[in-house]
């Protein structure tokens, strides 16, 4: 497993609950009061502090959806990104998360394109 495909199985609950709020349009808090959880649960995963694939699925659950997982052979063709990302500097990693993030925001606004 290259460096990128090991930091995003390190990222997966946080990027899964971005992509749930985006689609569900909800705040943090929002997603808490229906799972049932602090808000500050929410912002650890979403913030890599916390990782409970049960946690996970409770979360999903409360908003009516779930993960599922699917096992494949491997595709040598993401090593090229993986090499691409590997060369980035810190400041350019946290770029490239800024305008992830305001691709979200877009998302919950419904101006993405």
């Amino acid at each position: 497993m290259g460096p990128t495909k090991t930091a995003h199985v390190k990222r997966l609950a946080e990027n899964l609950l971005r992509i749930v709020r985006a689609r569900t349009g909800m705040s943090q808090r929002e997603l808490a009061d229906v799972a049932g959880v602090p808000q500050s649960t929410i912002a650890w995963i979403e913030s890599g502090v916390r990782q409970s694939p049960p946690l996970l699925m409770r979360i999903l659950a409360a908003v009516d959806l779930e993960l599922r997982i699917t096992v494949d052979d491997y595709d040598s063709r993401d090593d090229v990104l993986d090499a691409r990302d590997a060369r980035r500097t810190g400041a350019q990693r946290a770029a490239r998360r800024a305008s992830q993030d305001r691709f979200v925001a877009q998302l919950r606004q419904g101006r993405a394109s």
